[in-house]
């Protein structure tokens, strides 16, 4: 199998996998839903989602889980106080530079 047919059925694969995922639903589900429990539980699943592909990232992206984490203590504690996104995302980002820039200095990392 050369290189364009295997990008070529990647892309198929991927096309119907797509495809599958936003159609079964609209055909297991013809009538409304009513169930107060199955409603509760579709209203999370995007932020349960989000969750469990973010959070993994957040502290490999960094060259030390240990900077991560302190990016991540800085940008919750920011959000708590109810901070903008951009200000928040700016801070993280400067608290695991710093926290590098000592580590290294230290000779931690």
């Amino acid at each position: 199998m050369n290189d364009a047919e295997y990008l070529f059925i990647s892309v198929a694969v991927m096309a119907l996998v797509t495809y599958l995922i936003r159609m079964l639903p609209l055909a297991a589900f013809r009538k409304k839903i009513k169930s107060k429990f199955v409603m509760n539980f579709l209203f999370y699943v995007p932020y349960a989602v989000l969750s469990a592909m973010t959070i993994p990232a957040v502290f490999y992206s960094s060259g030390s889980v240990w900077s991560a984490v302190a990016g991540c203590i800085v940008a919750v504690v920011l959000a708590f106080f109810e901070k903008g996104l951009l200000t928040v995302a700016v801070c993280a980002c400067g608290g695991v530079f710093v926290t590098e820039l000592v580590m290294r200095l230290t000779g931690l990392m």
